[in-house]
């Protein structure tokens, strides 16, 4: 999915949300070992500083180099630019070596992936036994039933420009393959529901949006989901610009390790 979010990388970093702490020492809590994690589809590295709080380092990749341009300082992150072209064999080089990662994260970004070479790849570098492979997207707000409604409407106006690797997201994980042997958060199939709470403007909901592939991708065609109409109308029933509003991203987890 090379290039999707290279065009809103500026605003990526300031609008695409930190996860939870909680969620980092539950993964944390499952490999006996935390010398090295590997972040996967990092983009500005939202969960690579969080993993980073758990394991000595953390290799953090992506084959967007606009994204990794703004991405979040941290000692203990690794960014790495891996382009498509990139061999397996020289991946798994990059990471260490075959058994060498104690976790494996991919937040919000595992729908975009090539899953038929991707999951090979999880299998030869994660540590056997001991590490686990961790995936999350969010899918949906929640601020007011009023909001919502109208978000929800909205929302439905980029179905004609989503990408068809998209429909993992929108169906929650529920339908994206998962062979891994669960460790009690979510198996294929059956994600764990998670809330994720976070304080929100009006401008911060607009750049959220104008930072989704699918409103860039209109936006190439020539159409404008975010017109001045379609904006004084979320506006209003925000209550202004200057409110803020809490919001809660539901979100969907898939953890498992190699099955032996």
């Amino acid at each position: 999915m090379a290039g999707l979010f290279d065009n809103q990388a500026a605003i990526y970093v300031d609008v695409r949300p930190r996860y939870p702490s909680e969620w980092f020492s539950m993964l944390a809590s499952l490999t006996p070992d935390h010398s090295l994690a590997w972040d996967v589809g990092t983009g500005n590295g939202q969960a690579a500083v969080g993993v980073a709080e758990h394991y000595k380092q953390v290799i953090a990749t992506d084959i967007s180099e606009e994204q990794l341009k703004h991405a979040i300082p941290h000692p203990q992150v690794h960014y790495l630019h891996t382009p498509l072209m990139i061999s397996d064999d020289e991946l798994v080089h990059l990471l260490g070596g075959e058994n060498s990662v104690d976790l494996i994260t991919v937040a919000s970004a595992v729908h975009w992936f090539d899953l038929e070479k991707f999951y090979p790849i999880v299998k030869r570098v994660l540590r056997k036994p001991g590490g686990i492979f961790a995936v999350w997207c969010y899918s949906g707000f929640k601020f007011s039933p009023e909001i919502d409604v109208l978000l929800a409407v909205h929302f439905e106006r980029t179905f004609p420009f989503q990408n068809p690797n998209f429909k993992h997201a929108l169906e929650c994980y529920k339908t994206l393959p998962f062979p891994f042997e669960s460790v009690g958060v979510g198996c294929e199939g059956q994600p764990l529901e998670l809330d994720m709470e976070k304080k929100m403007s009006f401008q911060g909901l607009l750049k959220f949006f104008r930072s989704l592939s699918a409103f860039n991708t209109a936006k190439g065609q020539g159409v404008d989901l975010l017109s001045d109409e379609v904006v004084q109308e979320l506006e209003s029933a925000w209550g202004g610009p200057e409110v803020v509003r809490t919001v809660i991203y539901k979100t969907y987890m898939l953890a498992g390790k190699v099955k032996l």
